[in-house]
């Protein structure tokens, strides 16, 4: 068994003395794992570092084993984060995240294109609301899309303001303000009425950490990949959407 991908790095693991079980996220084949023999060496260490795409070449006796990948690196999207360490982080993320949401490999081309789009972006200035946009659309393309349009409740919707954690509806603010509580707050850039910022994606991945939780993690019995954590960590406590001034 034999064939050839171009992949994205997810993880690299120690196995035995020098060799190493690598995940990819490739384009025709999905997730998909393979040992590198020799890929705890030095070149190869700086070749398999998460996010670097890849020319892979995946050779098993059968189609059901674990198989050996040789992989040439094509792109070292980690050499270029290295030196920013929020960057870092959300490309640690995305791969911790996409590994442990994707079915191991079932094939997703529009999640290997949009984690291509996602490398691009974390070098821009909006790097941090596009992470929240590559998670929206992972749970639309794993068919738990978020419907952020319109009111669920039948409010405005150039008001929109919260979603509703069990239909993943958008609610307007004045729908929404009796049950703010309950509700999850909308950021801006996400309801098409600008903004951004450090606040409003703090808000962003609050959202989607609760949905990928919910429909994705809590599923198989497990929790949001801790590189995960740490990013949102990174980001300010969310607001109180129309929460007034404190004292």
């Amino acid at each position: 068994m034999e064939w050839q991908d171009q992949g994205i790095v997810l993880s690299a693991r120690p196995h035995g003395e020098a060799a190493a079980v690598v995940q990819l996220l490739t384009r025709a084949h999905g997730r998909h794992a393979g040992l590198v023999r020799g890929g705890q060496g030095r070149r190869a260490r700086g070749v398999l570092q998460p996010g670097n795409r890849v020319a892979a070449t995946w050779r098993a006796r059968l189609a059901d084993h674990l198989g050996s990948y040789t992989c040439e690196l094509e792109a070292s999207h980690a050499a270029r984060l290295m030196d920013d360490a929020d960057r870092l982080a959300a490309l640690t993320a995305a791969a911790a995240v996409s590994e442990r949401a994707l079915s191991e490999r079932e094939p997703h081309p529009a999640c290997y294109e949009g984690f291509l789009a996602l490398l691009v972006a974390l070098e821009g200035g909006h790097w941090a609301e596009a992470y929240v946009g590559w998670e929206l659309a992972l749970l639309a393309e794993l068919g738990f899309g978020l419907d952020l349009g319109s009111c669920a409740a039948g409010g405005a919707n150039d008001q929109l303001a919260y979603v509703s954690p069990r239909t993943g509806r958008a609610v307007s603010l004045a729908a929404g303000e009796p049950y703010r509580d309950r509700l999850l707050a909308l950021p801006g850039f996400l309801a098409r009425r600008g903004g951004g910022g450090p606040e409003e994606v703090g808000q962003g991945l609050k959202l989607t950490g609760f949905f990928l939780e919910r429909f994705v993690f809590a599923p198989q019995d497990r929790s949001l990949p801790q590189p995960r954590r740490r990013l949102a960590e990174r980001f300010p406590e969310p607001l109180v959407v129309g929460a007034g001034p404190v004292g």
